[in-house]
C-alpha cells in the first residue's frame, strides 16, 4: 500500500517574491498572510521522508519555519536563481547527515559549478563547504526515491528546458511556457496537479491565468494549484473567488495530503 504524500508549499511567489522590495502595489502592501509569497519551493513528504523541489534564497526561513530536521534530497527543476540560490543552506542537514542528494540536469550542475565552486571543490575543499551527491537526470528518467516511483517531465521556460514531476499521483510543474503532447501524456492519472501563473498579461517564459487555466483543463485533474504568483495577478481571496471549483490559489504554509 502506497503511504499518503503530504505536500507543503514551502513558496508560491516569482523571482521577486511579493511583496517585491520597494513597491507601493496594493498587493505587496496587503496585510494578508496569503498574499505574502515567499520564492517557490515545496517539500513533499511521506512516512520519515523529506524531498524538496528547489532551494531557492528563502530556502533557510522556509526550512526555519516548518521546523523541518531532515531532508533526503532537493530535485531541481532548472537553474535559475530563485530556484537555486539556496543551496548552501543545505549545510545543517548535510552536517548532521552526510552528503546530501541533489537530482538535476547535467547543464544545471554546471551551472552550479560556476556559481558555487567552492562547493564543488575537490582538492582543498574549504571545510564548511557542504558536499553535495550529484544525480544527473533528464526527461526520460525514472527515479525510485524512499520507494516511490517518480516520473521526470520535461517542458520549457522560454527556451530554457524545466523539469517537472509526478510523485503517485500528483504532479509538480513550475516556470512553465510550453510542453510536448508526449511530456503531458506523463501526466495522466494525476489527481492533484501545481503549475505556474504569473499573472493575467501574457509573459514570454510562463503560463499566465488564461495558460495554466487551459493546460489544467486538457490535464483534467481532480485539484489544481496556482504557484509561481506575482503580485501583478492580484489579491489572494479576490482571485480565488474568481477560479473554477477544482482550482485555487496555493499560499505559503498551505499542506495537501494525498
Amino acid at each position: 500500500m502506497n503511504s499518503p504524500l503530504t505536500v507543503t508549499f514551502l513558496g508560491t511567489g516569482t523571482s521577486q517574491g511579493v511583496p517585491v522590495i520597494g513597491s507601493d502595489h496594493p498587493v505587496c502592501k496587503s496585510a494578508n498572510a496569503k498574499d505574502k509569497r515567499l520564492r517557490v519551493s515545496v517539500m513533499i513528504s511521506w512516512d520519515d521522508y523529506n524531498f524538496i523541489i528547489d532551494c531557492g534564497p528563502d530556502f533557510r526561513q522556509q526550512m526555519l519555519r516548518e521546523q523541518v530536521t531532515r531532508v533526503d534530497g532537493v530535485l531541481l527543476t532548472h537553474e535559475h536563481s530563485d530556484h537555486t540560490a539556496g543551496i548552501d543552506d543545505i549545510r545543517p542537514f548535510y552536517f548532521r547527515q552526510g552528503n546530501i542528494a541533489f537530482y538535476a540536469a547535467e547543464r544545471v550542475f554546471k551551472a552550479l559549478h560556476q556559481r558555487f565552486a567552492y562547493i564543488f571543490e575537490i582538492e582543498n575543499k574549504y571545510p564548511g563547504a557542504p558536499t553535495i551527491e550529484e544525480i544527473e537526470i533528464h526527461k526520460d528518467s525514472r527515479l525510485d526515491l524512499g520507494g516511490k516511483n517518480v516520473v521526470v517531465i520535461e517542458a520549457f521556460h522560454n527556451k530554457l528546458p524545466v523539469l517537472g514531476f509526478k510523485i503517485d499521483e500528483f504532479t509538480y510543474l513550475t516556470d512553465v511556457k510550453t510542453i510536448s503532447e508526449e511530456e503531458i501524456e506523463k501526466l495522466k492519472n494525476t489527481k492533484v496537479l501545481v503549475i505556474n501563473a504569473l499573472r493575467e498579461e501574457a509573459h514570454q517564459s510562463h503560463f499566465n491565468l488564461s495558460e495554466a487555466l487551459a493546460f489544467i483543463k486538457k490535464v483534467s485533474p481532480k485539484r489544481a494549484y496556482l504557484t509561481h504568483i506575482s503580485h501583478l495577478l492580484g489579491f489572494h481571496d479576490v482571485v480565488e473567488k474568481t477560479l473554477p471549483k477544482n482550482v485555487h490559489l496555493a499560499y505559503d504554509r498551505l499542506k495537501i495530503t494525498l
